[in-house]
């Protein structure tokens, strides 16, 4: 599975690329997330607790950070796994740019993930939709504590939550497989239980941030992938 997408932080590059790298931060963004802890100055583990269609899990990954170029750009590659529910692997690219006279960032991700076990049984449109959801979510969090860090003119109405400016969020798969997702009786549309990326999804993803950041997750978030 492919994911892409464009948001506009309303905060500048230095705050936003610090709060990508807090672990407190992430946790508040990543629906499910129990826990994010350390390893190094450029890793840590995550654990999430998810539920795509009929299938829940906590995953548990670890996700890696490389190729930083602070503030500016850094890849995100991870794996989590949640016994019999299935595994997520896959990685995340996240560059960060300039925009608005150095007060808002534009934050561009690419996620490569793949799932397994009863994941990948579910129906990969399921999984698509429900990942691209959670990443709009987290950014959508992610954007506030931004504003609110960089005490802009933003922080004033970070009180309520607004959805931030998405440019493009694609996500492409090579199998949806709606004839499994029938059977299960899951609908196609407007199901968004679970699935947390960075990584990363998240990003989460994750940004993934995906990514969990992604694994956010794969899972990030889910990474920007799925992480137990």
């Amino acid at each position: 599975m492919d994911m892409t997408g464009e948001h506009t932080i309303p905060a500048p590059r230095q705050t936003v690329w610090e709060a990508l790298n807090d672990p407190e931060v992430l946790k508040q963004c990543i629906p499910g997330c129990e826990e994010i802890v350390p390893t190094s100055d450029h890793g840590f583990t995550a654990k999430v607790a998810v539920k795509v269609g009929p299938v829940k899990a906590r995953f548990s990954g670890v996700v890696d950070l490389q190729d930083l170029n602070p503030p500016e750009s850094y890849t995100i590659s991870g794996e989590g796994k949640g016994g019999a529910a299935g595994f997520a692997k896959g990685g995340a690219k996240v560059h960060l740019a300039e925009a608005d006279g150095g007060s808002a960032t534009v934050l561009k991700y690419e996620v490569n993930a793949s799932v397994g076990g009863k994941l990948a049984q579910i129906g990969a449109r399921l999984i698509d939709s429900t990942a691209k959801k959670y990443a709009n979510d987290f950014f959508a969090t992610f954007s506030d504590i931004a504003a609110q860090r960089a005490g802009g003119p933003a922080a004033a109405t970070a009180a309520v939550p607004t959805e931030p400016k998405q440019e493009e969020t694609h996500v492409t798969s090579t199998n949806p497989k709606a004839e499994e997702m029938k059977r299960l009786g899951i609908p196609e549309e407007n199901v968004y239980e679970g699935l947390h990326w960075a990584a990363i999804i998240s990003l989460s993803c994750m940004a993934g941030a995906v990514v969990l950041y992604a694994i956010f997750l794969t899972d990030l978030p889910k990474y920007l992938g799925l992480l137990q």
